[in-house]
């Protein structure tokens, strides 16, 4: 959520970064904040005008009782002041919940070094690692390639619909060898701390990290019978909206920071709005498996710790040989709590061409203003800290990756060196 006191000291400003992000509708009823805030303002003048105007005639009254004078009139002025105060009141306390509603609405403002645009073809490359395979037969996609190595489609539809997958024998076994394997690589070399959280949250924990209320429709909610049964829950869309919220309404000592946390965990969404998007294969599910990295820094260290977080990224596609390229996202293309934002995309053989496999964001203070997550900085006063969010990576399309660089001609599958000891030494999955 945004600062409002910056929308109050600079109104214009903010109106123009947020509308760097090319959206169709405005972010933000200018004309309504407008006259919400006067309306406020005017309010509060009004109330600090009665409040003194009741402290004058209180006293007044003990003067007209020492002198044993009637009180009555004043007295009952003094009435109709109170009965004026807790109307103003009641209609400032109005005013703020239609304000604070506006703001969960607004979406991050864009860093000044983000690249303008509408959406992603206006994202800018950074750099690539890896030189695409040339094949001397014609490459498989990762649908006709895992059939024979236990990836259902056909059970997964007959269980839960479409857009769910059934994985067993060799190609389980790999999904569960790549999720150990992140884990270890950000653990014991990136210093992130392994948890393991709830896939179930409460609704004040997703406005934590923004998923709610703009993106209410894109979760799986939850109900249950008993006492709890209207008690509003949703199923995670990823581990980060946990790990993030472990900080929540918490004042941290500065030496704490950073806090560095990764989490393997399966996420759910229900992809509204996508219809048609990528229905072949393990690209787009509405279940799949991500381990998540989350830091929580100090303001002045998260850009540094956002581009060490894509390096954590980096690490793991270099290690599994997997050529990628990473992207500076545009404004129009950025997630709605990001000020910037790098994807990652890793070259997929069969659709010739590289795909999104990990998002590394910097928040800044959007989620920790929500979350009231602060810290006691160097004057000792209570600071809002920064957060930032990472793919370390989606599983499910590394493993399409792995499948589809390491397919051989006889459909065998070529792992690289560093997974191998995860699978107990096998180099071919068959």
């Amino acid at each position: 959520m945004l600062d409002i006191n910056l929308l109050r000291k600079d109104l214009a400003s903010v109106v123009d970064r947020l509308a760097s992000r090319q959206s169709p509708q405005p972010f933000l009823d200018v004309a309504r904040f407008q006259a919400l805030e006067a309306e406020r303002k005017a309010i509060q003048t009004r109330t600090e005008e009665l409040q003194a105007r009741r402290n004058s005639l209180s006293k007044q009254i003990g003067q007209l009782k020492a002198k044993g004078q009637d009180t009555v009139a004043v007295m009952a002025e003094v009435g109709g002041l109170g009965d004026e105060l807790k109307a103003s009141a009641e209609r400032l306390e109005g005013i703020q919940v239609e304000l604070h509603a506006m703001l969960m609405a607004v979406p991050n403002l864009p860093h000044e070094s983000v690249p303008l645009g509408a959406d992603e073809t206006g994202n800018v490359e950074v750099r690539r690692w890896g030189t695409p395979r040339t094949f001397d037969f014609a490459p498989r996609d990762h649908v006709d390639l895992g059939a024979p190595l236990g990836l259902d489609f056909d059970t997964g539809a007959k269980l839960s619909g479409a857009r769910f997958t059934f994985l067993r024998g060799p190609v389980a076994r790999l999904h569960r060898a790549l999720a150990q394997f992140m884990l270890d690589t950000h653990t014991r070399e990136h210093g992130y701390t392994e948890c393991y959280t709830p896939y179930i949250v409460n609704r004040e924990i997703l406005e934590g990290t923004g998923q709610l209320p703009k993106f209410k429709e894109d979760m799986f909610w939850v109900s249950r019978g008993g006492d709890d049964s209207q008690r509003e829950q949703y199923l995670i869309s990823t581990s980060e909206i946990s790990l993030t919220n472990t900080v929540r309404e918490q004042v941290l000592a500065e030496g704490e920071l950073p806090i560095r946390l990764t989490a393997h965990s399966p996420c759910f969404r229900s992809e509204a709005g996508s219809a048609g998007r990528d229905t072949r294969g393990m690209i787009r599910q509405h279940q799949f498996d991500k381990v998540e990295m989350v830091q929580v820094v100090h303001p002045e260290r998260s850009y540094e710790a956002l581009e060490q977080m894509v390096g954590h990224a980096e690490a793991i596609l270099r290690k599994l040989e997997l050529p990628y390229r990473v992207m500076t996202l545009c404004t129009g293309d950025m997630g709605f709590g990001a000020t910037k934002t790098y994807d990652l995309e890793v070259w997929l053989p069969a659709q010739g061409t590289y795909r999104e496999i990990s998002s590394c964001s910097n928040c800044e203070a959007f989620q920790a203003r929500r979350m009231q997550a602060r810290f006691k900085n160097a004057q000792g006063r209570n600071e809002l800290v920064h957060t930032l969010n990472g793919s370390g990576l989606a599983v499910g399309r590394t493993l399409v990756a792995i499948l589809e660089n390491g397919q051989q001609a006889d459909g065998s599958i070529a792992l690289p060196a560093a997974l191998q000891p995860y699978l107990g030494g096998v180099a071919l999955l068959r």
